[in-house]
């Protein structure tokens, strides 16, 4: 299995050759400057380790180019939702010791991740906000990385009708929301890093 440095020295190398545009040289800067190469996916339910963030991000980019064609679609595009659709989870999360049964049943402190959100705004137009503070996505990135939560995002739940809205228009939006799904729930460690 790759540690976070392998994970980090794959998404730099696919993000250098594939994404081009003003400003991609200091958002991954600003990235390497931060934590998310090195912060988990969530909390607790997949890639909930070190390092996991990056390595859910190469997992949707390597489903995603699985549904590339050439004829419609642009590599720079399905390169940068993917890789860069969970960035509001950078500065996220905290570690915190609570107390767990440890194998022999006995309590003891133990490490684990915990919501520690310092720029409450949303979790994918978040990340929309953030990436357009270094470079423009195009329309059709932006509503694909907006919406990639899917029926999971907040304001769906809330009962508002642009997911729909934005799937009827954008392919990339369905697309990106799918590799997501099948990256999480199907090819992820779910929980915490076993060995």
């Amino acid at each position: 299995m790759k540690d976070a440095a392998a994970w980090k020295a794959e998404f730099i190398e696919i993000y250098n050759e594939k994404i081009k545009r003003k400003g991609a040289d200091k958002l991954l800067a600003w990235l390497e400057s931060q934590d998310f190469f090195t912060a988990p996916a969530s909390t607790r339910y997949h890639a909930a380790y070190e390092g996991g963030l990056v390595e859910h991000s190469l997992n949707v980019y390597h489903v995603l180019m699985e549904h590339f064609d050439p004829a419609h679609d642009s590599e720079e595009s399905f390169a940068l939702v993917s890789l860069l659709h969970d960035v509001c989870k950078t500065g996220f999360y905290a570690i915190e010791l609570r107390n767990r049964k440890n194998a022999r049943g006995e309590w003891e402190r133990v490490p684990v991740y915990t919501i520690d959100d310092q720029f409450p705004y949303g979790h994918g137009e978040k990340s929309v906000y953030l990436i357009e503070r270094f470079m423009r996505l195009s329309t059709e990135e932006a509503v694909a990385i907006r919406w990639h939560m899917g029926g999971f995002d907040e304001a769906v739940r809330g009962g508002s009708f642009a997911l729909a809205h934005a799937y009827e228009k954008y392919p990339l939006a369905v697309k990106l929301h799918m590799a997501d799904l099948e990256a999480t729930y199907l090819r992820e460690c779910r929980g915490e890093e076993t060995e």
